[in-house]
């Protein structure tokens, strides 16, 4: 794909990627070194993040400190790109790593940051953001989305669901548990929707955005092929892994009791929080797709789960990938 040349030196564009290190960060840094762009990854600890170089040519992908709670370090990360893209947020907090800072204030200031130095903006956000929302992860979210709306409104916005891919924090979560439980939880029944999305969808996404082929100004909602229940999704990730496991209903009220004391632990396997936000589905809304503002609305072919869960959850199985299917 061609790619825009700017400046006297003829350089491919440079696009800043605050959360570049993360899981979607990666995949996102990917697509961008693919198609020829100069990347800039805004990171608290460039330091961690050196295996994002092999994702480009030399010289391609350079790693930069910026911490969304000091706008000088943004204003410094953005100096003299060409796009920004925000894929900064957190699914729990702890330290100085709050909701309202990372994912509302957080937001405002890469928008603001943008508009000063008049270049586009391509925000992540989440399916589920919502004002009124019990969960301060969603309420944050839209709160966030609404700073990058009132700050510049010709930035797009992408919600995908819940994100699938080898480096995800569901799959492999629950995949590791079967290892070593016989039991797993089904929290509120199991019942609530997903409508999961492979990485790679999400990063050509937002590739595309720096592109210029998405309508600017609008919120795109992306999700996977098929919606899938919480139970189905366990019941695939167990035919994956070749395991076989009892569900334990859970209902809301202990679920949420467990997530108050597990997140006082440093890396909480769930929080009370995220079991708020079990309780509503988590799935592309009628509205997008009828105006498509979806990945088949976009012409991306969304990638289902049996194609790629197969590729990472094997480290799960009994033997890894010599284990023969019945052995677990």
């Amino acid at each position: 794909m061609a790619v825009e040349k700017t400046g006297i030196l003829n350089k491919p564009k440079l696009v800043t990627v605050f959360g570049g290190s993360g899981f979607v960060g990666r995949h996102v840094v990917a697509a961008l070194a693919q198609r020829g762009y100069r990347v800039r990854v805004a990171v608290r600890r460039p330091t961690l993040a050196p295996y994002l170089q092999p994702l480009g040519n030399m010289g391609q992908i350079q790693a930069v400190q910026a911490n969304l709670r000091y706008r000088w370090s943004i204003d410094r990360a953005v100096a003299g790109a060409d796009h920004v893209i925000n894929l900064v947020g957190i699914l729990a907090q702890g330290g100085s790593q709050r909701f309202d800072a990372v994912q509302a204030a957080g937001a405002r200031a890469v928008a603001e940051a943008a508009r000063a130095a008049g270049i586009p903006l391509t925000h992540m956000s989440a399916i589920g953001a919502d004002p009124h929302s019990a969960s301060a992860y969603a309420r944050t979210k839209a709160e966030g989305e609404k700073a990058v709306h009132e700050t510049l409104p010709e930035a797009v916005i992408i919600r995908p669901s819940i994100i699938f891919g080898p480096e995800d924090g569901f799959f492999n979560k629950f995949a590791n548990m079967a290892r070593f439980s016989p039991f797993l939880p089904l929290i509120g029944g199991g019942e609530t929707k997903f409508q999961p999305v492979y990485v790679g969808d999400v990063a050509e996404t937002i590739a595309r955005s720096v592109d210029g082929t998405l309508e600017r100004g609008k919120t795109y909602e992306i999700g996977g092929p098929e919606v899938m229940s919480f139970r189905r999704c366990m019941e695939e990730m167990l035919e994956v892994v070749d395991r076989k496991r009892v569900f334990i209903p859970i209902p809301w009220s202990v679920a949420r009791l467990i997530g108050s004391v597990a997140g006082l632990l440093p890396k909480p396997v769930i929080t009370s929080d995220q079991v708020t936000q079990l309780q509503h589905d988590n799935v592309v809304s009628d509205k997008a797709a009828s105006e498509g503002r979806t990945l088949e609305g976009i012409g991306i072919r969304p990638t289902g789960t049996d194609a790629i869960l197969p590729s990472y959850l094997w480290r799960f199985r009994e033997q890894g990938q010599f284990t023969k299917k019945g052995m677990a």
